[in-house]
């Protein structure tokens, strides 16, 4: 007999959800206790859960597990922008902006950061990912560089040398792939976002 967790994917699914895929056995929970004994099952959270990639045959998302995991959130920062491939240090924690309050989750799966952005600022430059049959959430190449910024102790970027240095030697950010961001979002995100006098200067640099 087919396993019922193979049609559940990569999507992290509920405790409730599990179990209403077990209905013969009457207490669910044990069963829950079970499959995560045998790892079949990987625990992200009280009552969330990710499919062994072993038994679905679907790679893990950890960008997806993030959307997931502490919602509404956003992939953002040092992890958007490694995913985009314009920085090349791996990231080993993954990074996101939430409208709740700046929470860590510490899973078999790694790290998960949770950084909190206001309301207005949050919908600025957002993205979905589309691949294999899930989406998720993440910021684009601009709102990642903005929300790195804002929420970087100590980065003050008031000239435009500063401006190069940071890009090219403290996050290793080529130039060129910055000359071919998009103006509207660092605008838009000026006017509603933290530190806006160093995301004006980023502008300058952009525009110069």
């Amino acid at each position: 007999m087919d396993n019922p967790l193979h049609q559940l994917g990569n999507i992290p699914v509920t405790a409730s959800a599990l179990e209403s895929l077990f209905p013969h056995i009457k207490r669910g929970n044990q069963k829950i206790r079970l499959l995560e004994r045998d790892k079949q099952i990987i625990r992200l959270k009280r009552g969330l859960y990710v499919c062994n990639p072993e038994i679905t045959g679907k790679t893990l998302s950890t960008e997806l597990i993030a959307n997931h995991l502490y919602a509404p959130s956003y992939v953002s920062m040092s992890s958007a922008l490694r995913y985009y491939g314009l920085i090349p240090e791996a990231v080993y924690t993954k990074q996101s902006m939430t409208l709740k309050h700046a929470k860590v989750f510490d899973t078999q799966l790694g790290r998960f950061e949770y950084t909190h952005i206001s309301k207005r600022a949050f919908s600025v430059g957002l993205t979905s990912i589309q691949k294999d049959g899930y989406a998720f959430v993440m910021a684009t190449p601009e709102k990642a560089l903005c929300d790195l910024i804002a929420n970087s102790t100590h980065i003050n970027l008031r000239y435009l040398k500063e401006a190069e240095i940071y890009l090219e030697e403290d996050i290793r950010l080529e130039l060129e792939d910055f000359r071919h961001m998009n103006s509207e979002i660092f605008e838009e995100y000026s006017k509603v976002g933290k530190k806006a006098d160093s995301i004006h200067t980023l502008l300058k640099l952009l525009k110069k």
